[in-house]
């Protein structure tokens, strides 16, 4: 291989490494800073509209945010009745499967027995494991594979196509998702689930008083358990303490945290995710000198301070105002019909900006028919804000548009003369008369020459 031929290979290589280095962003706005996350997702619940994304469909650890679907599953299963009944039993075999992977606990003592609602705040709050495969083993007929199973297909139903569950905690590292899937997970818990008001009251709460006889360590007598998700916690969160933030789950293995939450703040809820953010990434720690780091905490603070600071709902389109017109056919009272948006859109727009940053594409006719009831509708319109697309609207008549009879007749009778019909009808008309030509002179020779032989005779 020549010099020339060996250089144009590196070239390639190095070409290819750089291009799987980029990040995969996207979305119609992007920040004035980088995060470390390896993935995030923020998108806007009403519209639809995706605030920032960062390799949002690539499968990485869920770790303990595992536990959204482990209680999203006992939400569905648990009737209001039944969420403080005893009924739920912690096995001591339960525990083998925990055994020396550490991980978070509730202090919960093997035999004790729970309720539903007990188990709820201990996975939520402190993120225990034990309390996952407690809820685990009843739900699952006694099974917890069959409570993974139960897992799958419920996130399979909620549209994850990249999320596999292998326990109901998240210790295991094959328990992988993606920033996307969980934004669906989180999206449906807090906004279409029966029990969205639960969830929200156990996410919202920042501690949690375990009854006496439940706990290993005080088993006489009551004790509390405390919330991991700094944002919600004013009395321990500091600096993370973030009053919009109406809930999520955290999760950490190795040197990395994932943060799934939603927040609301001037009428704007926002789902939100970012993964396997480093350590490294928490300022708070170092500016602060905290000894525990909350990573994904840390950046999510960042791009929702950012979003809430930088975006507003507003309207895309004043419905008062034409936004295009389309030539009218068969009528004297005008050429053109102003055409209206029926809708004004509402959307997630930057602060500082108007309707004049958003682009158009319309889908119309060349032309319409008179006559034209105000209101009818001509066509659409689709906004773009960046290049992407943040919405779709009907396009109306913005006035009433008579049909003049005498126009109509012509412009019918010009089309009518200039149609395939006509024309075939004309070669028709042509042949037949050709035909009847033909047949007449015949006719009239033959008639000629009987005539002339009559004379003979």
């Amino acid at each position: 291989m020549d010099m020339k031929k060996l250089f144009a290979c590196l070239l390639a290589v190095v070409t290819a490494v750089s291009l799987l280095a980029v990040p995969a962003l996207a979305g119609p706005f992007q920040p004035g800073f980088e995060i470390q996350s390896q993935s995030a997702y923020i998108v806007n619940e009403e519209t639809g509209v995706v605030m920032y994304e960062k390799n949002a469909h690539e499968p990485m650890p869920a770790a303990s945010m595992t536990k959204l679907m482990t209680t999203l599953i006992l939400l569905e299963q648990t009737s209001p009745e039944e969420m403080d009944t005893r009924d739920f039993i912690a096995y001591r075999s339960l525990y083998d499967a925990l055994y020396g992977k550490g991980g978070s606990t509730a202090d919960i003592a093997s035999g004790a027995e729970l309720t539903a609602r007990e188990l709820l705040y201990a996975m939520m709050l402190p993120s225990a494991n034990e309390a996952a495969y407690i809820v685990a083993y009843k739900i699952g007929n006694g099974s917890v594979d069959n409570f993974v199973y139960i897992m799958n297909s419920r996130a399979k139903q909620l549209g994850c196509q990249n999320t596999t569950f292998v326990d109901p905690c998240g210790l295991d590292l094959n328990n992988v998702t993606t920033a996307y899937d969980m934004a669906q997970i989180v999206r449906y818990m807090s906004t279409d689930m029966p029990q969205k008001d639960l969830f929200a009251e156990v996410c919202k709460a920042y501690k949690y008083e375990m009854p006496a006889g439940v706990g290993y360590s005080t088993p006489n007598s009551p004790y509390s358990i405390f919330t991991t998700n700094m944002m919600i916690d004013e009395s321990r969160g500091d600096h993370f303490y973030r009053e919009y933030m109406q809930g999520g789950k955290t999760g950490s293995l190795e040197d990395w945290q994932n943060y799934a939450g939603w927040s609301v703040q001037d009428g704007m809820k926002f789902i939100s995710v970012v993964m396997h953010t480093p350590l490294s990434a928490d300022q708070y720690a170092v500016q602060y000198g905290y000894r525990k780091q909350h990573p994904a905490l840390y950046e999510t603070c960042l791009l929702m301070d950012w979003v809430y600071e930088n975006f507003k709902m507003d309207n895309a389109l004043d419905t008062g105002a034409f936004v295009t017109e389309i030539p009218v056919k068969y009528s004297t009272d005008t050429d053109t019909l102003k055409l209206y948006p029926a809708d004004g859109l509402r959307t997630i727009l930057p602060n500082e900006s108007d309707q004049s940053i958003l682009q158009k594409t319309y889908n119309l006719p060349e032309s319409v028919a008179a006559p034209v009831k105000q209101g009818d509708v001509i066509g659409t319109v689709t906004l773009y804000l960046s290049g992407e697309a943040i919405g779709t609207v009907d396009l109306i008549a913005g006035s009433n548009v008579s049909r003049n009879p005498v126009l109509y007749f012509i412009s019918k009778l010009g089309e009518f003369f200039s149609s395939l019909y006509f024309k075939v009808l004309m070669v028709l008309v042509v042949i037949a008369l050709a035909v009847y030509a033909a047949v007449f002179l015949r006719m009239s020779y033959k008639y000629r020459n009987s005539r002339q032989v009559k004379r003979r005779d």
